[in-house]
């Protein structure tokens, strides 16, 4: 009880005095300007508490980005000692999501450590690896633990009973861009089931093969942690950014896009590289890093 006292006594204090940067906000609201579909960001500098807010708390598809909130209900099963991190699983044909996942190439009866689907799941955003931890840890489990954490909105809809309505309007998941915000600051700062579990799924966070977007616009020798989401209509990323002069983290989703093109240069995608690019660029203004000619060739990752 002590420690979900202060941690909502954490969450209350840096919202109250949390200011808007004006000046990063215009930026930002000039670099979404003319996009073709809607746009929600929010960005806080972590060391100086300063906030953007643009559709901040309206309610966007999570797609892929609910693996984060899969990820801790399974480590709080994990905390409570009800699965085990190194525990193996037996795959079966019946867990199969149709697409191109590396899980989806097992065959029924081969066994698999939790670890390593929960490294697929967010490295990977293998869709296999994350149904079958959905499955485990329950959707319901998942959602009671964020109400409980303090996140009004963000939830799990897919095969969780009473949210069929929901999930026909948002899919998988639903969210905000500052709830994504506070959940990727909660694992930065071991709030989020245990210091332990925060750290691992810290771990986990930084090795995301998805490097394209966003990512590719932050110097490859930065620590950082993300989450992509990509559907036909709606494209997100959240990145949690070890800045040499202050961590930083931001969320930008986009729903209903006229493109929905899967291509490299699809509106969204850009859009996403071209934000990151000027948070970098801003919290960083003396980096002379740009990313080299010819990585283009490097970073076709599908």
């Amino acid at each position: 009880m002590k420690f979900k006292f202060l941690s909502l006594l954490l969450i209350v204090t840096s919202t109250a005095f949390s200011q808007t940067d004006a000046k990063l906000t215009a930026k930002l609201q000039d670099a979404i300007k003319g996009f073709n579909g809607n746009v929600g960001i929010y960005v806080q500098n972590l060391k100086m508490g300063k906030t953007v807010a643009i559709n901040a708390d309206t309610l966007f598809p999570t797609a892929s980005m609910i693996k984060v909130s899969i990820q801790c209900g399974l480590m709080d099963k994990i905390e409570k000692g009800e699965i085990q991190y190194n525990q193996k699983l037996v795959y079966r044909d019946s867990l199969l999501y149709k697409g191109e996942d590396i899980l989806g190439s097992f065959k029924d009866g081969d066994t698999i450590e939790v670890s390593k689907v929960a490294l697929l799941m967010i490295t990977m955003s293998d869709n296999t690896a994350s149904l079958w931890l959905q499955k485990l840890v329950g959707g319901e489990y998942i959602n009671n633990w964020l109400d409980q954490n303090g996140f009004k909105v963000m939830r799990v809809n897919s095969r969780v009973p009473g949210r069929e309505a929901i999930r026909a309007k948002y899919g998988w998941g639903v969210t905000t861009p500052y709830e994504m915000c506070r959940l990727f600051t909660m694992i930065r700062d071991g709030r989020a089931v245990s210091e332990a579990a925060s750290e691992r799924m810290y771990r986990n966070m930084g090795r995301i093969f998805w490097d394209e977007n966003a990512l590719s616009q932050i110097p490859p020798y930065i620590r950082n942690i993300s989450k992509q989401g990509a559907v036909d209509a709606s494209r997100s990323e959240t990145v949690l950014v070890n800045a040499p002069h202050g961590d930083y983290v931001f969320s930008i989703i986009t729903n209903n896009n006229k493109d929905q093109r899967w291509v490299k240069d699809n509106e969204a995608d850009v859009l996403i590289k071209k934000v990151s690019a000027l948070l970098w660029n801003y919290y960083e203004p003396n980096s002379k890093w740009k990313p080299p000619v010819g990585i283009d060739k490097y970073m076709l990752n599908e």
